[in-house]
């Protein structure tokens, strides 16, 4: 039996002991190293289809800007499953172990891709509804069952380098290498809508992959185990989030605020496509490829920003960076674009690095992932179910944003919906104040003491 089979909470390093690993110092536990490697390959098969679902589906129904509303109703009855399964990601987790989360996840995801794409083909608004509204269900379950497992081994004087390099992966997958793959797979097989179907099947291999990679390769106890203190009941675990949420109001403005953090993404990925491919005449390819260096600029920064967290205070970096960062390149990527002369090379690329700075201060909100179980210290789980429900639950809030701002405000009323939710945030960052392990090197020199 290995030592990754045999490791117990206590005997994780904690931070500065010579056991460490590179990766343990870096903030990713060695011991789950192939499960973040899981979850970049299970998030580019999830991501293949981010950037083009909403056009297709709208060409599906008839073409045209009605369409596209419709369209987005049906991706936000999807993002409320995601919103759902989020929180049960994190309730399930504690109930039953994060392993078997993750194993439902990939099964719903799996079962109803293959629905969905066959709905597609026969154009039924309600098949296409229902199928891909299940289907929501299934990535949170299987990355943010992770994410509770992740915060379950991480040393707290890491958690917000751990955090940051779980977005890492996440963000990675779903949208940044899941659109390069579509911009390769779709010309591969065929181009327009055929291509972008057989897109989308292919990349349930890619899930899959990422699936096998993570189930085989850890082997980490708190993946098998029941993680909820042992007298509550399973009524009590499932709703034990909603519950500390209700009684707990720092709770609540976190919720919220994770909530809030990256809708305005969601909420772009409806509207943009359609604006950048056509209204401004660079083509699905450059969209695609535009989207992809808007979230590279997010990977690069995700684990700098949770580092930067554990340094100078996780709330100052979420308000500054990720509130305030994130609305003034909200502004950028949307108005930039319409600035620079239409189709133009120099224009584009002009746009790309207005977009580039969203995705990089969006990094800015990872510490919250830390902020969160430090809130309510003694209900770890639920907080990290509302955490993860949150998380997904900003798919929901962006579409939703769209569905509902979209057909009387337009494209423009979108975006300034989201620069007031922002302001929201940054108020409720004032209720977010936690007492935080820093990092430094007496800390340091006290762990290696210690060890």
């Amino acid at each position: 039996m290995n030592s990754t089979q045999t490791m117990r909470p206590e005997t994780v390093p904690v931070p500065g002991a010579a056991r460490e690993t590179f990766l343990d110092r870096l903030g990713i536990p060695h011991v789950l190293r192939w499960g973040f490697l899981g979850v970049l390959v299970f998030m580019t098969g999830n991501g293949v289809e981010t950037n083009f679902v909403s056009p297709h589906m709208a060409e599906v129904f008839g073409g045209g800007d009605e369409m596209i509303n419709l369209a987005a109703t049906v991706i936000t009855f999807y993002a409320l499953a995601t919103l759902i399964g989020s929180y049960l990601a994190g309730a399930l987790s504690d109930l039953w172990g994060p392993r078997k989360v993750m194993l439902l996840g990939v099964v719903v995801w799996v079962v109803f891709q293959a629905a969905f794409v066959g709905a597609l083909a026969t154009e039924s608004v309600l098949l296409i509804f229902l199928t891909y509204m299940v289907r929501g269900f299934g990535f949170p379950l299987f990355a943010f069952a992770f994410l509770v497992w992740v915060n379950a081994v991480s040393p707290k004087e890491r958690a917000g380098a751990a955090v940051g390099w779980f977005y890492v992966m996440f963000t990675g997958g779903m949208p940044t290498i899941g659109s390069l793959v579509a911009i390769g797979m779709i010309p591969a097989f065929g181009g327009g809508l055929l291509g972008e179907r057989w897109a989308m099947v292919a990349s349930t291999a890619i899930v899959i992959a990422g699936f096998l990679i993570a189930y085989l390769g850890v082997r980490e106890e708190h993946g098998d185990r029941r993680l909820a203190p042992a007298g509550e009941s399973s009524r009590q675990v499932i709703f034990s989030g909603v519950v500390l949420s209700l009684k707990n109001k720092r709770v609540m403005m976190g919720f919220l605020t994770r909530l809030i953090n990256t809708a305005p993404q969601f909420g772009m990925f409806i509207i943009l496509p359609t604006v950048i491919t056509e209204t401004l005449g660079w083509g699905q390819s450059r969209w695609l490829l535009m989207t992809s260096v808007v979230f590279a600029g997010n990977i690069l920064f995700n684990a700098a920003f949770g580092a930067l967290g554990d340094r100078i205070g996780w709330t100052t970096t979420v308000r500054w960076f990720g509130i305030v960062g994130s609305a003034v390149g909200l502004l950028l990527w949307w108005y930039v674009p319409h600035w620079v002369p239409a189709g133009s090379d120099w224009g584009f690329v002009v746009s790309v690095i207005a977009g580039t700075v969203f995705g990089i201060l969006l990094a800015g909100f990872v510490p919250l992932g830390a902020i969160m179980p430090a809130l309510a210290p003694d209900h770890k789980g639920a907080a990290m179910a509302m955490y993860t429900t949150a998380a997904g639950g900003a798919t929901f809030l962006g579409s939703a944003v769209v569905a509902v701002v979209r057909p009387w405000g337009g494209n423009v009323g979108v975006v300034w919906a989201f620069i007031a939710l922002y302001v929201l945030a940054f108020l409720m960052t004032f209720a977010l104040k936690v007492d935080q392990p820093r990092i430094g090197k007496k800390d340091i020199a006290a762990a290696e003491a210690r060890a």
